[in-house]
């Protein structure tokens, strides 16, 4: 295979930006941990067809992992314009760092016309969130309860709570919050 000597550092330093083990890299690739170890300190030179099977285990094909910059340097400011939106119809969610997939931490910026809201379906999953209203009116819906926020109030909760949130209000609502694990 072309490029030899750069397969076991890249190999790691990617396994490394998705956060996982050696062993649990071999496990998801069916392979033994001593492989991944052997082509990682580059004892071992995998073939073609390995290096596919193990590469599986992430969302890249064989191009993208030689071709991918890879080095040490993590973006740690953002403009405006790097935010990812993940809303639509009314409700804009603005994520930070959304490109890191190795992220242990979600933080939005929200921004709700009024009358929308996160669906009429209650939201439900792991972890916790918690935010603070900058401005306008938001209900947050937990369970069987509800509470009307205005700017400066604030909720946390574990998200495995029903929720949903919406702004009954005249004005846009902003909302920064943020979730543990990220959601999206």
């Amino acid at each position: 295979m072309e490029d030899d000597q750069n397969v076991g550092p890249r190999l790691a330093r990617l396994r490394q930006l998705f956060g996982i083990s050696q062993r649990e890299l071999a496990r998801r690739a069916g392979v033994t941990n001593g492989t991944i170890s052997g082509i990682e300190s580059s004892k071992t030179s995998p073939q073609i067809g390995s290096l596919r099977k193990i590469l599986e285990a992430f969302p890249i094909t064989i191009v993208e992992f030689f071709s991918m910059d890879l080095q040490d340097t993590e973006q740690l400011f953002f403009r405006r314009a790097e935010l990812v939106e993940m809303g639509g119809a009314g409700l804009s969610l603005r994520v930070v760092a959304a490109q890191k997939k190795t992220r242990s931490l979600q933080v939005t910026h929200e921004h709700y016309a009024p009358s929308a809201d996160t669906g009429v379906h209650m939201l439900s999953h792991h972890g916790e969130e918690a935010g603070i209203v900058i401005r306008g009116t938001l209900e947050v819906y937990l369970g069987s309860q509800m509470a009307v926020l205005q700017a400066g109030d604030a909720y946390y909760f574990p998200s495995s709570l029903p929720h949903r949130f919406r702004n009954p209000g005249t004005e846009e609502c902003e909302v920064v919050s943020a979730a543990t694990p990220p959601s999206f």
